[in-house]
């Protein structure tokens, strides 16, 4: 039986991987016998300037670790310079399987103080960024009936951090991507996950004391994309990595109450609220179309 971790004759495109994860990404995939587009604007943490040698030192890396890779520059907010990046791995190898939405940038500040120009930025290379990669490799998935597309989220996004509103609203805006391009994808084996990884990088190296940075190994998250990526990966997950602890993710939704629509509603809505958020016997929906379901279904029931 084959191993489903060996990614030999397979093509990779990370974005955000001249350094940090993104560079631990591509040498984990290539590693294991990916062919790796490696991307990377060459920036600073905030997303200023701009350098094509931050990309090209990764590929010297996986050749002379016996691996093929090739080095591109280009802005993930630039469609077009991302059209032209999909194409130089078609034309390269004349496919794409996994695509790695790692770029990213900060801004961090508390939102009352916040810039919008600074909150707009990084809405737009994390989630326009992801969105402008998975539309140009989508088409080239859909007609080779096979992709693997792993979106990087964050515990910012999907529980909060002070100071970091814009980061927040544009990590778990992937989350939502993910979960109706999942949907989408499904047909055509297109697997769309996401990660929330805790690592010690350029981005957190100001925020933790020195021994939890050193737990918090970046390598350690890199199994979890590999999983993600890999031939028998799931979809529709969001797999949490940090020290080399792994969790999941999910967005439940509990079983609620039917209260019917009454003048009163409001009040005995408040009054039942602890009953109405009650995690017991919560579940995940397979679709948004669950919770309208659950709720004719409690109305239909309380009509009876």
């Amino acid at each position: 039986m084959s191993n489903p971790l060996d990614f030999s004759g397979r093509v990779a495109i990370v974005t955000g991987a001249g350094g940090g994860l993104g560079r631990l990404h591509a040498l984990g995939l290539a590693a294991r016998g990916a062919k790796v587009l490696v991307n990377d604007l060459g920036g600073t943490v905030n997303g200023s300037g701009s350098s094509a040698s931050a990309a090209q030192k990764v590929v010297d890396e996986i050749k002379a670790a016996g691996g093929e890779a090739i080095a591109n520059g280009a802005s993930v907010t630039d469609f077009s310079a991302v059209q032209a990046m999909v194409q130089q791995a078609i034309d390269t190898w004349g496919r794409v399987d996994i695509l790695v939405n790692n770029a990213g940038i900060l801004r961090d500040k508390s939102f009352a103080k916040m810039d919008l120009d600074d909150f707009r930025l990084v809405l737009d290379v994390h989630l326009m960024g992801a969105v402008h990669t998975t539309k140009a490799v989508w088409p080239h998935m859909v007609s080779q009936g096979y992709g693997r597309i792993v979106m990087t989220t964050s515990s910012t996004g999907l529980y909060g951090n002070f100071g970091q509103s814009n980061y927040g609203a544009a990590k778990l805006a992937l989350v939502g991507l993910m979960q109706t391009l999942s949907l989408e994808g499904a047909k055509h084996d297109i697997r769309v996950n996401c990660l929330a990884p805790t690592a010690a990088t350029r981005m957190t190296e100001g925020l933790m004391p020195a021994p939890v940075l050193e737990m918090l190994r970046p390598e350690a998250v890199v199994p979890a994309m590999l999983v993600l990526a890999c031939e028998d990966s799931p979809s529709r997950t969001t797999l949490c990595a940090g020290a080399g602890t792994y969790e999941a993710a999910f967005v439940t939704m509990t079983k609620g109450m039917h209260l019917g629509l009454t003048p009163d509603t409001p009040e005995r809505l408040l009054a039942n609220l602890a009953e109405v958020t009650s995690r017991t016997g919560d579940s995940v929906p397979a679709s948004g179309a669950d919770q309208g379901t659950n709720e004719v279904t409690q109305a239909m029931a309380a009509h009876r």
